[in-house]
């Protein structure tokens, strides 16, 4: 008997290929009629670390229903629509070979959200495509609302860059400031790629969104009631990889996990802004200045910004005793730890960790939920600023350092700001930390039988099943 078998799409930055990865074991677990292929796009710059990170996920595999496929490299200055219209002969060549399989049968594919010119290779074939939304449901929500302002409305979005206007939103039920507006809506270079990746989704099957209804209720159901014109939308999350991919078992890890254990619970800040979330000297001694003024038990990431047009990687601090204020390091050695990559979901399972200091990235978002650590939000860049307001205002399940810091700009945030944040996240009895409780112990409960993603899950499944060609 054929089986059913899905073709994954994704970018290989580092949060979507591991959350596609995630999100194919979750369906196969699920339901034992599909196998998944998974195509492995790269740039030449990032081959190394695009590989060490399959390595790493693939040693979280157990199912022999599920593939890796490696296309050629292409070269290119960045991961937008030139570069995947550079690889849609590759795919159409790696599915072309898999069709002649005899237990093949194509059921769809599951594309990244930046991946929307592949559509047209699913159509060539004549299967439905599934857009993989790895951030929150109420960005997509905001996506689909701006490409209707623009479109229907005439509103340039680009008129908002350096505005203090508000706009309102379906899916929130705050306005938005302006301000919090990702960087490539406000840029006329890159703006038209932004709405036209919006304009496609509205040709997928359905949306495959990385939340829970219980975490973002109003967004979803905006997008599902009418309110916003939406294909079916499929909130599967959390889809989180908490076993793999951490290399918990290297010396560094084992070092930082030991210093953890000898800390109090609850009682550390964990500094940390995600492989591209790199800081200058002059904003590095900031931190400094805070943690030491607050007297907190810290442990702190630290890396330098990636080289320009650089994607993915991690780049450690190569002289830390340079980067920071002048026996810093001696003077906080008996309650703080300043290392490089960090092991993260290990991290924040560590009853140590009491509060979380981040860029405010989805998976980095849904991981500190999950473990019940609360966030000061920190936003770096892509949509991080709009997650830091989402998360600060509409949810409030985070304090704020800063929702509109943007790592390209000349700004410091000064050390009073850090110390504030700090000493907030870090309050043990605050409203904050029992709603994010509160939410952890529903996002455990969501994939469970009868759990909301459960449910969606199931319909996704049946729904890519039925609309078979």
């Amino acid at each position: 008997m054929k089986k059913p078998e899905l073709v994954f799409v994704p970018i290989p930055g580092a949060g979507h290929l591991t959350s596609a990865v995630e999100a194919a074991k979750l369906l196969l677990d699920r339901d034992a009629r599909l196998s998944i292929s998974i195509l492995i796009l790269r740039r030449s710059s990032d081959s190394k670390v695009v590989s060490d990170l399959i390595d790493s996920l693939t040693a979280t595999i157990t199912s022999h229903r599920i593939q890796f496929i490696n296309l050629p490299n292409e070269e290119s200055e960045s991961m937008g629509l030139d570069f995947i219209e550079k690889y849609k002969p590759h795919i159409r060549e790696a599915v072309s070979k898999l069709a002649t399989r005899s237990d093949f049968t194509l059921a769809g594919f599951v594309l990244d959200m930046f991946c929307m010119p592949v559509i047209d290779v699913a159509n060539e074939f004549g299967v439905p495509s599934y857009v993989f939304f790895t951030s929150g449901a109420a960005f997509f929500g905001f996506m689909l609302h701006l490409r209707a302002l623009h479109d229907e409305q005439e509103v340039d979005p680009t008129q908002f860059k350096n505005s203090d206007d508000e706009l309102a939103l379906p899916c929130f039920v705050n306005p938005l400031p302006a301000r919090v507006l990702p960087s490539v809506l406000l840029e006329k270079e890159s703006m038209p790629a932004f709405l036209e990746m919006s304009r496609r989704f509205r040709e997928a099957k359905g949306i495959i969104v990385n939340t829970f209804m219980e975490l973002e209720s109003s967004a979803i159901n905006s997008l599902s009631d009418g309110t916003i014109e939406s294909p079916p939308v499929y909130p599967v999350g959390p889809i989180l990889n908490l076993k793999g991919g951490d290399s918990v078992g290297s010396a560094e890890s084992k070092e930082i996990m030991e210093w953890l254990d000898d800390q109090p619970p609850s009682s550390v800040v964990f500094l940390c802004f995600g492989s591209m979330g790199g800081f200058r000297e002059d904003q590095a001694k900031e931190i400094a200045f805070a943690l030491e003024r607050c007297g907190q038990r810290f442990l702190w990431s630290l890396c330098q910004p990636l080289p320009m047009g650089k994607m993915t990687g991690y780049t450690d601090c190569q002289n830390l005793e340079g980067f920071l204020p002048e026996e810093f390091l001696d003077r906080t050695a008996g309650i703080g730890k300043v290392i490089g990559w960090a092991p993260q979901v290990a991290v924040l399972a560590q009853p140590a960790i009491g509060g979380f200091v981040s860029h405010c990235g989805w998976n980095s978002t849904l991981e500190s939920i999950w473990y019940g650590v609360p966030i000061a939000t920190w936003p770096m860049y892509a949509e991080q600023q709009f997650n830091a307001f989402q998360l600060v205002t509409e949810l409030g399940l985070a304090v704020e350092i800063t929702v509109d810091y943007r790592k390209d700009s000349d700004v410091i945030v000064k050390a009073a700001d850090i110390e504030r944040g700090v000493r907030c996240v870090m309050e043990q009895d605050s409203e904050i930390r029992m709603k994010v409780k509160e939410m952890s112990e529903k996002s455990r409960k969501v994939l469970m039988d009868g759990g909301s993603a459960f449910s969606s899950l199931n319909r996704l499944i049946e729904d890519a099943i039925d609309n078979m060609p």
